[in-house]
């Protein structure tokens, strides 16, 4: 990670990562298949580590909009370090058929534990939700999630202040729209979400 830190992804390479490693480049391939590997290997880590994070909002909080705001604040921190190469490895995972996307197969582990931390924020929360959503919120929240990262990717604010601006500024909403989805008028919109989502997926 202080390779890509210091290099960027494209420039930092396998013999490179096996030299500062102190191991042969075929020991390194051994453990990793390629620089890939160990991109997933970051994300697992970095997801460990959120999880880790949001435990004590999670332990403190059981209102609905803390829990969430606490845990978006949490990964946030988390990935602060590698701001900058996050900013050269996004072109990268941007691409919709490279398997560093978060939406890939490849990221398939640490995107389903990312979405089951979002579903803790739901079932530990006195939030009030319409049935049809409650399953699958934690998905949806997982989504808001990444657009908070994308914004956080190309944010320049002196340590990334308007990343955290625009999470408190859209966790009320969140917070507002989850119990409005209790309402009747609202489930026709509900059920439009479900069957978008139910698109994406296939």
């Amino acid at each position: 990670m202080r390779l890509f830190r210091e290099r960027g992804y494209a420039q930092t390479t396998m013999r490179a990562i096996a030299q500062e490693a102190g191991v042969a480049v075929g020991n390194a391939y051994y453990y990793f298949g390629s620089k890939d590997h160990l991109i997933q290997e970051f994300y697992a880590h970095a997801q460990v580590e959120h999880r880790a994070a949001a435990q004590p909002v999670l332990d403190r909080e059981d209102a609905f909009g803390a829990r969430l705001a606490g845990v978006l604040h949490a990964g946030i921190d988390v990935l602060t370090p590698s701001h900058e190469f996050a900013a050269t490895f996004f072109k990268t995972a941007a691409e919709p058929t490279s398997p560093l996307s978060p939406f890939s197969a490849e990221s398939s582990g640490p995107r389903e534990a990312a979405i089951k931390l979002f579903g803790e924020v739901l079932t530990g929360s006195t939030a009030k939700v319409d049935a049809e959503l409650r399953p699958q919120l934690p998905e949806l929240l997982w989504l808001a999630y990444m657009g908070v990262i994308l914004y956080w990717v190309h944010d320049r604010s002196p340590g990334q202040t308007k990343t955290r601006q625009l999470i408190d500024g859209v966790v009320p909403l969140i917070d507002r729209l989850v119990a409005l989805s209790r309402l009747r008028v609202l489930r026709p919109v509900t059920r439009q979400v479900f069957d978008l989502i139910r698109t994406l997926r296939h």
